[in-house]
């Protein structure tokens, strides 16, 4: 029994952390039609940006204070993006791709560059380090962390669609972007913020994935993209709380494969219940299916 809720845990933990990697790729794709490929640079520049802080600072708020400044500079990055790079671009699929292709390489390159290829050392709190007793298992508390920041963020992130005239704008843009532009709405103030929020919760991602690996390093970014692109498109494209459900089912469903079966095993049935969710409903478990 222990066992299982320990895997359990984990595994949800595990699709936290996708989780707030794939819902600022899904509201981003959803309403600007952009696939960005620099989404894992946002995730490093906040890994690198709270390391860095969290090295200058110390006590109870020290930690705290360096995510925050991690979150900053990933919704900072985000914004600049879409202003300098994709706004230009928008009718031009094809080099959207190309340019955040680039742009994560190039961003990848510039790590390495400044702080070198290998993993650094993470400053995370001593009690994330520990473990609670739940139903019998020892788990870590880093798990249990980024399961409630999640569980706030989706909250969060609903409240804020649904209650806000931003968040209006977006949902209605993700339904008919053309009838938005049509009624007068400034559509290009909403990308800028979807850009700024993905860039945001990648950079919370970066900030406790650091907590969950125990250091950070350039190519961090870019291996949890390929699984939050799973995530975004099991989900469904534009949905946050379908890009939930599929978060949870891919953390779990690694987890326990991986323990029960060999070693990366896990991976191969992730990729395998992506093909069978594209054959069977391609528009994802909350998508619209297409007439």
């Amino acid at each position: 029994m222990g066992t299982v809720v320990l895997l359990a845990l984990t595994g949800l933990g595990l699709g936290a952390l996708y989780f707030l990697i794939a819902s600022g790729l899904s509201l981003v794709f959803g309403l600007a039609d952009v696939l960005n490929f620099a989404h894992g640079l946002f995730l490093s520049v906040g890994a690198y940006a709270t390391w860095w802080a969290g090295g200058r600072l110390s006590g109870p708020w020290g930690f705290p204070v360096a995510v925050l400044f991690g979150v900053a500079c990933g919704a900072a990055v985000g914004g600049l993006v879409e202003l300098v790079l994709i706004r230009p671009l928008y009718r031009r699929p094809t080099e959207q791709v190309l340019v955040t292709v680039g742009l994560s390489l190039a961003g990848v390159a510039l790590l390495q560059a400044g702080w070198g290829a290998d993993p650094r050392r993470y400053p995370s709190p001593q009690w994330t380090q520990k473990v609670t007793r739940v139903l019998g298992a020892d788990v870590p508390n880093d798990r249990l962390l980024l399961i409630g920041v999640a569980v706030v963020v989706l909250a969060g992130l609903l409240a804020f669609l649904r209650f806000t005239r931003y968040g209006l704008v977006i949902r209605a843009g993700v339904e008919n972007r053309a009838m938005v532009s049509a009624l007068g709405i400034d559509v290009r103030r909403a990308f800028t913020l979807v850009f700024a929020i993905g860039g945001a919760l990648a950079g919370l991602a970066g900030a406790l994935g650091g907590v969950y690996f125990g250091s950070v390093s350039p190519g961090q970014g870019a291996s949890l993209l390929i699984f939050a692109f799973i995530v975004v498109v099991i989900g469904g494209m534009g949905s946050v709380t379908g890009s939930a459900y599929a978060a949870v089912a891919v953390g779990l469903l690694q987890q326990f494969v991986n323990y029960y079966g060999t070693a990366g095993a896990g991976d191969i049935c992730v990729v395998a219940l992506l093909a069978v969710v594209l054959l069977v409903r391609p528009a994802g478990i909350a998508g619209r299916a297409a007439t």
